[in-house]
């Protein structure tokens, strides 16, 4: 019996109403990225009332540094049972803007898949997209990391959890064993063949989303979603081998969080910062931005984003001049917000945001 899950989908460059925002129950777990010229390109995922086989994936842009936002450009929805979501937003060393999802039999099938489309012309408001191809088992919700020595680490997970769904057929469930964990894919060249590099696995992890930053001494430091908020694990030859997960002592709710090397050398972190002691994982409030001078071993600054209950889901990317464009989501199910702030460097170290590019609760869509 042929998988549907292999079955390249559709590239829909003209979707019609029924991916409007007004035919919308929900939405939420958003990426974003930025085209050479300033376009702005977003990405997350809707369909039926939830997570499940009616998922698809939808793609915005805007022209005008994020004022105004198009109505879906690119929608990729698989047929039958099988699911896209968990979207990313990428563009590689050679300004080639990759559009990655995952592709699940039902809600989770024990395996996934990671798929890409790329196109060559950020730039345009309606570029060419190629064919979308298969590139490993598994789900990379974050960007890929470029390291210095030229390799591309993609990292994409297994989740530890049982196939599970209404309705599935179990001919299509998977149990991958020992490639259950926050896999590391490498690729030499240029991303168009990827091999298992290594694996993280950390105690009391919940879908990994992991990311991958490349220190100063050589090392690569990996951090992964847990029960308890963020796990660590390094590894000190390349991406091979990794130590035995622990918990990193960076504070985040059991929720994805954002990490990358900004221009200036140092580290940004989005995580949930709330105020007060709690019993395990903080709640998914306080979206706060800090700065690491020391590759992670102390943070500065704090600037809080949004201290609403129900902010999620960070990514980020930056330009050239320093300007740092972060999207989230919040109510996923009654406002549906999926919002953008933009600052800088400078702003997150004086806690307020107070530079002309700073800006915060921008609307991308809501209800």
């Amino acid at each position: 019996m042929n998988d549907p899950t292999f079955e390249p989908p559709q590239i829909n460059t003209s979707p019609n109403e029924d991916y409007s925002i007004r035919n919308r129950q929900w939405q939420g777990i958003p990426g974003i990225e930025r085209a050479p010229n300033g376009r702005l390109w977003a990405v997350w995922y809707s369909g039926g009332t939830g997570e499940g086989p009616d998922n698809y994936v939808l793609v915005v842009t805007s022209d005008d540094d994020g004022q105004t936002w198009s109505e879906p450009v690119l929608v990729v929805d698989p047929p039958g049972m099988v699911r896209a979501y968990d979207p990313a937003l990428w563009i590689d060393p050679t300004n080639r803007l990759w559009l990655v999802w995952a592709q699940s039999y039902g809600w989770w099938d024990g395996r996934s898949g990671v798929w890409v489309a790329t196109t060559e012309e950020s730039d345009s408001s309606d570029p060419s997209w190629s064919a979308p191809r298969r590139l490993c088992d598994g789900i990379m919700l974050n960007k890929p990391t470029v390291l210095s020595d030229g390799r591309w680490i993609l990292p994409a997970a297994v989740w530890e959890s049982e196939p599970r769904g209404r309705g599935i057929n179990e001919s299509f469930l998977h149990d991958l064993g020992d490639l259950k964990g926050g896999n590391l894919f490498v690729s030499t060249d240029q991303g168009d063949t990827w091999d298992l590099l290594g694996q993280t696995r950390v105690d009391k992890r919940v879908y990994d989303e992991h990311m991958l930053i490349e220190r100063n001494d050589g090392s690569l430091w990996t951090l992964v979603r847990t029960a308890y908020g963020i796990g660590e694990s390094v590894s000190f030859d390349g991406g091979k081998n990794w130590s035995e997960g622990k918990p990193s002592g960076i504070r985040n709710a059991n929720s994805r969080f954002h990490i990358r090397r900004l221009n200036s050398g140092r580290l940004l972190l989005v995580h949930h910062d709330p105020p007060g002691e709690f019993d395990g994982a903080p709640p998914r409030s306080h979206l706060t931005v800090h700065l690491s001078e020391d590759d992670g071993k102390s943070w500065k600054g704090g600037l809080l984003i949004d201290e609403r209950k129900g902010v999620s889901y960070p990514d980020a990317v930056e330009t050239d001049e320093g300007v740092i464009y972060l999207i989230y989501d919040h109510s996923r199910h009654e406002a549906m917000e999926i919002l953008m702030a933009t600052f800088t460097e400078e702003d997150v170290l004086a806690g307020k945001a107070f530079s002309d590019a700073a800006g915060l609760r921008m609307v991308v869509s809501r209800k």
